[in-house]
């Protein structure tokens, strides 16, 4: 046995040998604490900038998200009205033209009636009953404004007022008012350039025959088509300025900042108010036949695309045949015998002496050269210069 190995049976014996089960618990006890340790997340002593405008912009997108969604409920809530706010207007119209047809139907039993009791009294034979066309033609006659002289009695008219809604007695308020109250109310006004009481018309329905008729339902169908054909060409005036804006905005081009621009608006705004004491005389059926007859004339060439023929019937009637024009005639201080044949039939030539006529006649005049722009004649001859 050599030195060596004696050392180290010495060295042996010298150690004391560690009991096994302290050293297990030892283990296990530093085992579990580093588990646990493991476990619990470390404690950040500080927050990155980063971090920090992370949690600020999803705060921010939540609280943007909930008001665009209380935003979405209000507007949804907001629709949801003006539906209901519509459907009762559409209900209320239904009702007011449900009573006219009503009181129309009433009051055409009562004059049928009247007049079968006059036929008998005087021994007459009866009436044959009118046909469809003749009915549907009366009954829109009749709801424009045939019935501004009938009276209807005091509970009749208090019970349609409370129909439509409205109070059945103002105070102060007499037979004669309570009445013209009740037809302001029942008047069915369009909703055109130009609102009137007339009844539109179908644009194969303007169609005029250049006569100027005698009848009052005559004319009155008369005074309709000619409202239907002024109505549509002010609505198509607006319609291609409206066109014209929304394609400059798009374009982002500053065409309504241009004189051209704000010229064209100012005639089309202009023509449409200049229009309305025409519209009125239409509603009221009072045009002199001295106007109405060259305005027929001129719409009848207008809707024929012979808008040369139109302005040739526009410089007729407004300066007339005669050799004095505007002003002429009214130079010197004594009277002169050309002043007598002022008011000769077509050779009237200061028909453009009131300002009214003269501002609507024009206006008529500026529809004309916008039509043939809208309208182009097919024959390039018929174009105004």
């Amino acid at each position: 046995m050599d030195f060596a190995a004696l050392m180290a049976k010495e060295i042996a014996k010298a150690k004391v040998p560690p009991t096994s089960k302290p050293a297990a618990t030892t283990t296990t006890t530093t085992s579990t604490e580093n588990e646990s340790t493991a476990a619990q997340p470390p404690t950040k002593k500080y927050m990155r900038r980063s971090e920090a405008e992370a949690a600020r912009e999803a705060a921010y997108r939540a609280e943007q998200a909930a008001l665009e969604q209380k935003r979405a409920q209000k507007v949804a809530e907001k629709r949801k009205r003006e539906e209901e706010a519509l459907e009762e207007s559409r209900a209320r119209e239904e009702k007011r033209r449900r009573l006219e047809d009503e009181t129309r139907r009433r009051r055409e039993e009562a004059a049928a009636a009247e007049e079968r009791a006059r036929r008998k009294r005087l021994g007459l034979p009866e009436t044959p009953p009118p046909r469809a066309g003749s009915e549907a033609a009366a009954g829109s006659s009749g709801g424009e404004g045939g019935g501004e002289d009938e009276d209807v009695p005091d509970e009749e008219l208090v019970r349609r007022l409370r129909e439509l809604g409205e109070p059945a007695t103002v105070f102060g308020e007499s037979h004669r008012r309570r009445l013209r109250r009740y037809r302001r109310l029942t008047t069915v006004v369009t909703s055109g350039p130009i609102p009137t009481t007339l009844r539109l018309l179908d644009e194969a329905d303007m169609k005029v025959d250049g006569t100027v008729p005698s009848g009052r339902e005559a004319r009155r169908y008369l005074f309709r088509q000619l409202a239907s054909y002024f109505t549509m060409v002010l609505r198509e005036w607006e319609a291609a300025l409206a066109r014209e804006q929304k394609s400059a905005a798009q374009d982002q081009t500053p065409t309504h900042q241009t004189f051209a621009s704000k010229a064209a608006v100012s005639a089309m705004t202009s023509s449409r108010d200049n229009m309305r004491p025409l519209f009125r005389k239409f509603e009221a059926g009072d045009l002199d036949d001295d106007v109405l007859g060259p305005v027929v004339e001129i719409v009848k060439a207008a809707q024929e695309r012979r808008y040369v023929d139109a302005n040739d019937g526009y410089l007729r009637l407004s300066i007339g045949k005669a050799a004095w024009p505007i002003g002429v005639t009214m130079v010197g201080i004594h009277e002169r015998s050309a002043r007598e044949k002022l008011h000769d039939g077509s050779e009237r030539s200061h028909i453009l002496g009131d300002e009214v006529t003269r501002k609507y006649l024009q206006s008529i005049k500026r529809c004309l050269t916008f039509a043939q722009v809208r309208w182009p004649p097919e024959d390039i001859r018929q174009l105004m210069g």
